[in-house]
């Protein structure tokens, strides 16, 4: 009996194993993916400030926003991200001025102050995005985070094509590895939950 049951975890565990290697390969390609496709809004993902100060990663993102913006490929620019810990101006508001610092137009940029996680940035943009007509999206984020930011992003019927960033500062090995365990982690997770709840 304990034998049978030792088999049992065993093979349970190696299921979930299989899984989670399975979603690795699923990030990882799907991280090449990358539009420049003509489009309403640029929405930017945020990833922290500090002091007024942007956080390379997040500035990295303002920046391919930015990039579209000049290129032609978006209208306006939607800087996401709310108030944390300790600082005094969300971080959508420190992206604005960073980004009317390089010369884009204040009536091309729109925020959303309330967002702290990335399903919140989306459900947030969303809310923003109906109340001004506005349609159709490139989704602004770092390569390993896009699998997992379009799924949340179609799960509230934005319509997006991912535009990552090419500059991202998950460049080492460590970094890389790093966020694309983390990404697989809480990609699988949110897989199992919405499974179990159709």
């Amino acid at each position: 009996m304990k034998f049978k049951k030792r088999k049992y975890i065993v093979l349970l565990l190696g299921l979930i194993l299989v899984y989670f290697i399975i979603n690795v390969i699923r990030i990882q390609s799907y991280s090449r993916l990358y539009f420049e496709t003509k489009s309403d809004v640029a929405i930017v993902l945020g990833a922290g400030t500090h002091n007024g100060k942007l956080s390379p990663i997040y500035r990295e993102r303002i920046n391919h926003s930015i990039f579209l913006y000049n290129k032609g490929l978006v209208d306006k620019i939607l800087f996401t991200g709310g108030l944390g810990e300790g600082e005094k101006q969300s971080d959508s508001e420190t992206a604005m001025v960073y980004a009317l610092g390089l010369g884009i137009p204040e009536n091309a940029i729109l925020i959303d102050k309330k967002s702290k996680y990335t399903i919140e940035n989306l459900s947030e943009s969303k809310l923003i995005l109906d109340s001004l007509g506005l349609k159709t999206v490139l989704l602004v984020s770092d390569p390993l985070h896009m699998k997992r930011a379009m799924t949340l992003a179609e799960s509230f019927d934005l319509i997006c094509r991912p535009s990552p960033t090419k500059t991202t500062m998950y460049r080492s090995v460590n970094s890389k590895v790093k966020s694309l365990l983390y990404e697989t982690f809480y990609f699988s997770i949110r897989e199992v939950i919405s499974f179990f709840s159709l």
